[in-house]
């Protein structure tokens, strides 16, 4: 019986090792995009074969992103997807540019936490807590030039640009592949589109409300 405890114990604990990104095994497994496009692998991507690893494969410039848009903004991801050599290292990164009154809405990392450094401007950040305490506590601070935030994994968080001129920061993310849910655009712009029946009931307004703004959302998304 004791044997039993210890294996179902252990398999707890092994589980919950995994929760994350996992160790790599090996110096670096640069990621394959081309091919297995049918194969399917959990928790990473298939492994460039090491006698054909070349310098670049661990390299990417990165452009300030065009803001020129509703909000404002724009995020411009360095995942695996866009750096191969992200693949099984369990970190990545983003720029994130701001025009004035830039927003960056909220949304959350599903994979990552991520820690944000500001190179230029000045914004008012924030992230809100699960209802763990039944209440959804806001945690909000206004970072200058070099100052820095973490927002946990998971957690609803945003930045707002309140300077008069453009801004920049760069977050850095626990997951080759965080991943990104953008609130409102998940809410009110999924395909397809959720019931406004119960986006009605749920933010308690008429449909009409909930009409207009999955037009909003929805037009943009798909």
């Amino acid at each position: 019986m004791k044997a039993t405890y210890f294996v179902v114990a252990f398999l707890a604990l092994a589980s919950l090792a995994s929760a994350f990104d996992p160790s790599p095994l090996q110096d670096f497994c640069v990621a394959l995009n081309d091919g297995f496009k049918d194969g399917v692998f959990v928790n990473g991507k298939f492994c460039k074969d090491p006698k054909l690893v070349v310098a670049e494969d661990f390299f990417k410039h990165v452009d300030p992103g065009n803001v020129a848009n509703k909000l404002g903004s724009k995020v411009t991801p360095v995942s695996v997807n866009e750096l191969p050599g992200l693949n099984t290292l369990g970190i990545s990164l983003a720029r994130i540019d701001f025009g004035a009154k830039g927003l960056n809405p909220p949304h959350t990392h599903p994979r990552g936490t991520e820690i944000l450094i500001v190179i230029e401007g000045t914004l008012l950040v924030g992230f809100v807590t699960s209802n763990q305490n039944n209440t959804n506590q806001l945690f909000t601070k206004v970072l200058n030039k070099g100052d820095v935030f973490v927002f946990p994994i998971g957690l609803i968080h945003f930045q707002f640009n309140i300077g008069y001129g453009n801004a920049v920061a760069i977050a850095g993310l626990s997951s080759q592949n965080p991943g990104v849910i953008t609130i409102a655009n998940a809410v009110f712009g999924s395909t397809p589109p959720i019931s406004p029946e119960i986006l009605a009931k749920a933010f308690q307004v008429d449909n009409n409300v909930i009409n207009y703004l999955q037009k909003q959302f929805w037009y943009d998304n798909n």
